[in-house]
């Protein structure tokens, strides 16, 4: 079996009906979904299979949502015989990597990412955050931009996605106006539908409330590695609290752990809803990208890919 990279998604690829053949088809998926639904006493399955997306898109539900499913589809490839050497995650999804690990259980995380949400989400009151995407600049523009525009308030780089595609993120004014410099620079602006400002340091406060559910968790061993989103290195096991209470104020180095994991693997695969991280892998390292498993037809094209890549 070649060298496998797994990358699991965040929040944003959540969708109706995630999740449903999988379940549907194996036994290993509805058994994630039912000890997902017992942990947090909330049908989880339900909303995810045939729920209405407002009831989805609320970020308690999202983000438990998103890994549950991605752990479901990860339990399926692993019965298929597949194995990984490292994972990474974006933002929420460093949380199913570590769950794919096995530094946590499932039960814990997705108890602990409700939490996470719920603190995220009453860390900055509505209207005053904004997210927005930046295309077709060099993070030195980016940065440069964000810098004159923090006169305005809290604004910086959030997720440095790949080539030229970066978020960034603070208050409104300056996010604003860092956008203004940024559209004059020749780069397109994007304001996101997102009530949170995440990866700022405007969610310093948050980060420090997380801490305390963070020190509740009994870690479990690694059985592979899982790169960071701070550091776009290996994690530490003894410094996952600090990364993970950073990861809420501080830049997801998303090209960089893909550049960091490129010459230690042969593929990288995404495991769980949607295509978002395929797409950046595209354009970082498209040669060992094999593609996105979602679903039972996503599985099948997976697995002819890599049996025929041995």
């Amino acid at each position: 079996m070649p060298g496998l990279a797994i990358l699991f998604p965040g929040q944003g690829a959540q969708y109706i009906g995630m999740g449903r053949d999988l379940a549907r088809d194996f036994q290993a998926a509805r058994e994630v979904f039912r000890r997902a639904d017992d942990a947090l006493g909330v049908k989880l399955s339900s909303i995810c299979f045939a729920g209405e997306q407002a009831d989805l898109d609320i970020t308690e539900i999202t983000q438990p949502a998103v890994l549950t499913v991605s752990i479901a589809v990860w339990e399926v490839l692993k019965e298929e015989g597949i194995r990984a050497e490292m994972a990474a995650g974006l933002s929420l999804g460093e949380y199913s990597a570590l769950v794919a690990a096995g530094a946590l259980d499932l039960e814990t995380a997705v108890r602990l990412v409700a939490a996470r949400a719920k603190i995220m989400q009453k860390a900055v009151p509505e209207g005053r955050g904004l997210m927005a995407a930046v295309l077709g600049l060099a993070e030195e523009v980016v940065e440069e931009a964000c810098n004159k525009a923090s006169a305005a308030g809290v604004v910086g780089i959030a997720n440095y996605n790949c080539p030229e595609q970066i978020v960034i993120s603070g208050e409104k004014a300056a996010v604003l106006e860092a956008g203004r410099l940024l559209q004059e620079a020749g780069g397109r602006f994007m304001p996101l539908k997102v009530s949170v400002p995440s990866h700022s340091r405007l969610m310093v406060e948050a980060a420090e409330e997380l801490r305390s559910e963070l020190r509740k968790v009994e870690w479990g061993e690694m059985s592979f590695p899982v790169v960071s989103n701070v550091t776009a290195g290996e994690l530490d096991p003894g410094e996952l609290e600090q990364r993970l209470v950073e990861q809420l104020y501080c830049p997801v180095r998303w090209q960089q752990s893909i550049e960091y994991m490129s010459p230690q693997v042969d593929y990288f695969i995404e495991v769980g809803p949607g295509k978002t991280l395929s797409g950046l892998v595209k354009k970082i390292s498209r040669q060992q990208l094999i593609g996105n498993v979602e679903d039972p037809v996503t599985l099948t094209e997976v697995l002819k890919k890599l049996r025929g890549a041995e």
